[in-house]
């Protein structure tokens, strides 16, 4: 049965989800119940949405329907405009979220409708998190993997180049202010390397690249503005979410992230899904592990350099895989403004500047030259380490920035929040062990990465000689409740051994 309806603009948004309102009687009429999916079309366009039942007449007059800003934009309509609404049956990748649950192995085909509805917000919030949680709980096989993979590259743009060296990097994460991508990209496109670096925002971490790469400049320019910058300057770093290259990742994360979960099949192919629609062929992975880190010991590291490698190769990139031991935060800022200072202070050669966030960017940018050919192997770093100290890279970085419709980076303008509170040493000693999870746990509830002035400035690392009263580590916030909040956490947890 089908019914028009007159629109009335909510103002409400989900963030996410397609969601309308409909009046007790006319959903009575039309025999739809709470949650049930229902397809509205105006003009030459339609969408599905999930419906909420209004038992008042104040909240969603007889004939209205209330539509969220997702449906309004999805459909294009003006408040007071009439579209035509009427039950609809639920996607058919319902099934297969069933399947997964039940511990069985999907198909391609199930996976690409899966994925094809995710894109298209065809499920609601409750199926993607079920599909995010089976794949979380019961893990993925390689096949499940290199589908997903697939998929999320076919439900999305491709970038293509007549280049036939396009490198790329990345860090699986799990290491507070580790934004080495900030630094070492620009020292590859430096090197006349073509360099399209997409980047996540942070999903259980203060920060992620895109989030700290935002304090300088805009990270959502639209594709055709990319294709620009890319011609110009040769390389950036931009959200992956904001042009279109396998957009189910985002929808993703958004399930991951308050659940602070990043399940390892989709982590891979979100990884590369995203590597292979940016038109990468050669690809630095570097997989992190430590006690606090998502990654354990060399045993986990190994098996996950087997798969990206086992991976890559079906999908026609060539890999180099690094495994490090990272048991403490890279650098001293936690939180994006803090960790963008930290990548100015290297990019410009400043004698403070934290030395193991440079070692550890030219180490990057080295083995990057090593595995498209520049340098024969080993002798890649040598040239890393020249471009960054001469400060080619710092312009290449600049030349980034503008082209992204950023200013020209001015350190003295990264200003950290105004709320502070110095976390003291309760003893003397040697520092032994830093907890990463502590960190970025304090640096979290201070307001990062929402708030891009809030984080902790770390003063003192793994093996530092400390007297009672000196200072682990600074807490800023942007209010003195984000503050406290952060102080309470930072006591409850024990964050620095010594």
């Amino acid at each position: 049965m089908k019914c028009f309806l007159k629109v009335k603009d909510v103002d409400i948004s989900t963030g996410d989800s397609k969601v309308v309102l409909i009046n007790h009687n006319d959903a009575k009429f039309l025999d739809i119940h709470p949650m049930d999916r229902i397809s509205i079309d105006y003009k030459n366009r339609s969408t599905t949405a999930i419906a909420n039942i209004a038992e008042s007449e104040k909240t969603i007059p007889k004939g209205s329907i209330g539509l969220f800003e997702e449906v309004l934009s999805a459909l294009k309509a003006k408040n007071n405009a009439h579209v035509c609404v009427h039950l609809t049956s639920k996607p058919k990748s319902i099934q297969a979220i069933k399947k997964k649950i039940d511990g069985k192995e999907l198909s391609y085909e199930e996976t690409l409708q899966l994925v094809d509805d995710i894109v298209k917000d065809n499920l609601s919030t409750i199926e993607l998190t079920s599909y995010v949680t089976a794949n979380y709980t019961l893990g993925m096989s390689m096949k499940e993997t290199l589908d997903l993979t697939k998929a999320m590259i076919a439900t999305g743009n491709i970038l293509k180049h007549k280049s036939k060296i396009v490198a790329d990097l990345h860090s699986i994460g799990g290491v507070p202010g580790n934004r080495t991508t900030l630094i070492a990209t620009p020292i590859v496109v430096a090197a006349g390397i073509l360099m399209p670096k997409t980047s996540s925002r942070a999903i259980t971490s203060p920060a992620g690249t895109a989030d700290t790469m935002e304090v300088f400049c805009p990270v959502n320019i639209s594709l055709s503005e990319l294709k620009k910058v890319l011609k110009k300057v040769g390389g950036f770093i931009l959200w992956g979410g904001s042009i279109n290259l396998a957009p189910a990742d985002e929808k993703i994360i958004r399930i991951e992230s308050p659940l602070s979960i990043d399940p390892l099949g989709q982590m891979l192919a979100s990884i590369l899904a995203k590597k292979k629609s940016v038109g990468a062929t050669h690809l630095l992975t570097e997989i992190p592990y430590g006690r606090d880190t998502k990654i354990k010991n060399p045993k986990e590291a190994k098996k996950l350099k087997r798969d990206f490698e086992y991976l890559c190769g079906k999908l026609g990139i060539k890999v180099s895989v690094w495994i490090t031991r990272s048991e403490e935060p890279i650098g001293n800022g936690i939180g994006p403004v803090l960790e963008a200072i930290d990548c100015l202070k290297v990019m410009q050669n400043h004698p403070d500047a934290p030395k193991d966030l440079m070692e550890k960017s030219i180490d990057m940018a080295g083995l990057v030259f090593d595995l498209i050919g520049k340098t024969k192997k080993g002798e890649g770093r040598k040239i890393a380490e020249e471009i960054l100290k001469s400060g080619q890279a710092y312009k290449a970085f600049v030349r980034m920035v503008k082209a992204q419709g950023g200013p020209t980076p001015d350190i003295k303008k990264l200003k950290p929040a105004k709320y502070t509170f110095d976390f003291k040493s309760n003893k003397a000693g040697r520092i032994k062990d830093i907890d990463n999870k502590a960190i970025s746990k304090i640096a979290r509830m201070a307001g990062a990465p929402l708030d891009k002035s809030t984080g902790l400035f770390i003063y003192k690392h793994i093996g530092d000689v400390v007297k009672k009263g000196d200072v682990l580590f600074t807490i800023y916030a942007s209010s003195e409740d984000k503050l406290n909040y952060a102080k309470e956490v930072s006591k409850e947890f024990e964050s620095y051994v010594i």
